[in-house]
């Protein structure tokens, strides 16, 4: 018994030697050669309305109601704003900026953004770009990195500089402009 258990397992190791000489050893992975990198200028103006009949953002989470933080500290909001060519809300539609902010600051109006800016005009139609962090809200000019994208954007890196174009401060409703960099 002991014998043609040592027998098989001979059999099966010149087996898998065998396997082994006749297919790569890194076959369960495959190099592709990358084509030249494009850098792409995008400048876009998003729209977060809070107040109204038809909000692009809610508050899906926030702190308990002891909480008195000037800064809404705790409080999240999900939001689906329109992308326009110009500040104007009825200037053309260039996408949505689908995703999650947050209050992440305790003594400054700091967002944390994960936020998928999705393009449905033109040759990117379809294709998106993934924000995610610190977004100093209050600053007049902020930076923001980009780090990742779907479709003409796969594998996008880059940076979006944003500057509040107009604020409600009674409301929270913002116009923001976007000139975004991105290598992909």
């Amino acid at each position: 018994m002991a014998k043609a258990t040592l027998v098989l397992l001979v059999i099966s190791l010149v087996g898998v030697m065998q396997w082994a000489k006749s297919t790569n050893a890194e076959s369960w992975a495959s190099r592709l050669e990358a084509e030249k990198e494009n850098v792409t200028n995008l400048q876009f103006y998003f729209h977060d309305i809070l107040s109204g009949k038809n909000p692009t953002a809610i508050k899906v989470a926030q702190p308990s109601a002891d909480n008195k933080s000037p800064t809404l500290f705790g409080s999240i909001m999900m939001a689906d704003d329109p992308l326009t060519e110009g500040p104007d809300p009825s200037s053309k539609p260039v996408g949505r900026a689908q995703g999650i902010y947050g209050s992440a600051g305790q003594n400054e109006l700091a967002l944390i953004m994960a936020m998928n800016f999705a393009f449905t005009d033109g040759i990117y139609n379809g294709s998106c770009i993934s924000l995610l962090g610190k977004n100093p809200a209050m600053n007049p000019v902020r930076e923001m990195p980009i780090v990742g994208g779907t479709g003409l954007f796969r594998f996008a890196r880059g940076y979006a500089v944003a500057q509040t174009y107009w604020l409600d401060v009674t409301t929270g409703d913002a116009i923001v402009g976007y000139n975004v960099t991105v290598v992909h």
